[in-house]
């Protein structure tokens, strides 16, 4: 009974951090300015969209929205070929090749990103690639390649080795069965890494911020940044952006929840 009290409590604390940094970001959003500062728990009161009217008006967040939306469906289509490709790979090799295969791409996970900024900045700018969405795209996805290879690899360790055996036995080579048998099969897999790949891609700040410049050029995260001053931040106004960024990965989620719970319950159970 102790034990189940002390349970009940430790999940209404954790899901009391969770619930009201949430609550303030929406409810800010919907707030005069005045009205933020001197009640900043309180409902709306006056309820407004200014800060909505503001933004679109103020700054083209149209752009960004199109500037994200190409970097991220880029970086997850470049994830999916290749991670599927190399999970593949690591499925039909089998045996102790494939182990060692899968290990070195799952060490890949070990290392942060962020020991890897500088080399990863040096590298980008000899190659002239700095301030370019192309650039970003390849880099997101080389350090995201660990981690849809691990998602994929349990899903294609699950496919039927006799189907392949026999397509095989009728004369179809690897390419065939790849494109033909075990992308077909994998749809599910796909789906749950392409839902995890989107929200990352999303709502990454780090890489943007390293590798792009322009105001033309920013992401929704990176233009957030816009309204936080040396000396003032306008936070109604950046509370209403990270409302606005949100909204798709909120909806995306949703949608595609079942999705999630698959690919982290299989990854979790072959790898």
């Amino acid at each position: 009974m102790l034990i189940n009290s002390l349970r009940r409590t430790l999940l209404l604390l954790y899901a009391a951090v969770i619930i009201i940094p949430l609550y303030i970001v929406l409810v800010s959003a919907f707030k005069t300015p005045g009205t933020f500062f001197a009640k900043p728990l309180s409902w709306p009161s006056p309820f407004t969209v200014e800060n909505f009217t503001t933004m679109f008006q103020s700054q083209p967040m149209w752009r960004y929205f199109a500037n994200s939306a190409g970097v991220t469906l880029g970086t997850v289509l470049l994830e999916l070929l290749l991670g599927s490709m190399i999970a593949y790979a690591i499925a039909r090799l089998g045996g102790k090749l494939g182990k060692g295969l899968f290990l070195l791409y799952l060490a890949g996970l070990i290392v942060p990103s962020q020991v890897n900024m500088l080399p990863i900045y040096a590298l980008v700018h000899r190659l002239g690639w700095t301030d370019e969405h192309g650039g970003l795209i390849l880099v997101t996805a080389a350090l995201l390649l660990p981690l849809t290879v691990f998602l994929l690899t349990g899903f294609m360790g699950l496919l039927s080795k006799e189907i392949l055996e026999a397509a095989s036995i009728d004369g179809a080579g690897e390419w065939t069965l790849y494109t033909r048998f075990a992308l077909p099969l994998s749809a599910p897999s796909l789906a749950a890494a392409a839902a995890f790949l989107f929200v990352m891609v999303w709502n990454d700040l780090l890489l943007p911020m390293l590798l792009l410049n322009g105001k033309s050029k920013l992401t929704l995260p990176l233009a957030m940044l816009q309204f936080r001053g040396e000396y003032v931040t306008d936070y109604p106004m950046l509370l209403t952006g990270v409302v606005v960024t949100s909204l798709p990965m909120a909806l995306l989620f949703i949608f595609l929840q079942r999705f999630f719970v698959a690919g982290m319950t299989a990854g979790s159970l072959k790898g």
